[in-house]
């Protein structure tokens, strides 16, 4: 009796990880055909959508889609919503109303809110559940419930560049320069001088860079060290081994 519920055991274990492994396998394909491509754009038609640039599966709201361009190399993670105009159908005007430049990254979880001009520069990279918008509510009238009164819309620009850190909020209106770093969860108005670092809620600066003097206050942490010219990738797989002190050549 033993030995027959080993064997229906071992079937059952056999049988999980059978399933398991056409799961993982069905789940990829199905990323892989969710995915939103200029070559495969799907149901979206984007004003523009560069080359090389991909809307992970499953992809989060998305309306508006004419009047949003997206630069080359974008990668646009899973859930990321993205939307131009108060509402899906509305004809918003000859231009477009959010733009992306070439190789945007938005995290996971994040949306960016357009309804009215939002410009994200290149190279700008944004961590998960990131939240830019253009639009607030406001709360002028106080017998009136705040969800029900007329928002407020300022146009946001973000330089080439950026840095910004999980769970940020870019409110309306923000205006940040070239190579700002966002901490996580600060929440970011007004505007902010290129190469800053802002923290808090409201941000502030808390360093920023000097031409002569280099940054203020100084960095905590060691510069980091350029990869020599001529590394493999094995290399440096190599060098990032606990207890290995040789240098490229293992001199």
């Amino acid at each position: 009796m033993a030995k027959n519920r080993n064997a229906f055991s071992s079937l059952a274990a056999w049988r999980r990880r059978a399933l398991s492994r056409a799961v993982h396998r069905g789940w990829r394909w199905v990323q892989e055909s969710g995915a939103v491509t200029a070559e495969h754009p799907g149901r979206l038609r984007f004003g523009r959508i560069g080359e090389g640039t991909r809307l992970a599966f499953p992809q989060g709201t998305v309306f508006g889609e004419p009047w949003i361009e997206l630069g080359a190399h974008c990668v646009i993670g899973e859930q990321v919503t993205l939307t131009a105009g108060l509402m899906p159908d509305l004809d918003l005007g000859p231009e477009s109303i959010l733009t992306l430049g070439d190789g945007v990254v938005l995290g996971r979880g994040s949306h960016v809110v357009a309804d009215t001009k939002v410009t994200i520069g290149s190279d700008t990279y944004c961590g998960p559940y990131v939240y830019i918008t253009s639009t607030n509510h406001s709360y002028d009238d106080p017998h009136e419930p705040v969800g029900r009164q007329w928002p407020r819309m300022e146009p946001v620009a973000i330089g080439p560049g950026c840095w910004i850190g999980t769970g940020a909020v870019i409110l309306p209106g923000a205006v940040l320069g070239r190579n700002v770093v966002v901490a996580a969860g600060a929440v970011v108005r007004g505007e902010v001088p290129d190469h800053a670092v802002v923290a808090g809620a409201p941000a502030r600066v808390v360093r920023s860079w000097d031409p002569e003097k280099g940054w203020q206050p100084p960095l905590r942490t060691p510069a980091p060290v350029p990869i020599p010219s001529g590394i493999t990738p094995e290399q440096l797989l190599a060098l990032a081994e606990p207890g290995d002190t040789s240098g490229p050549s293992g001199d």
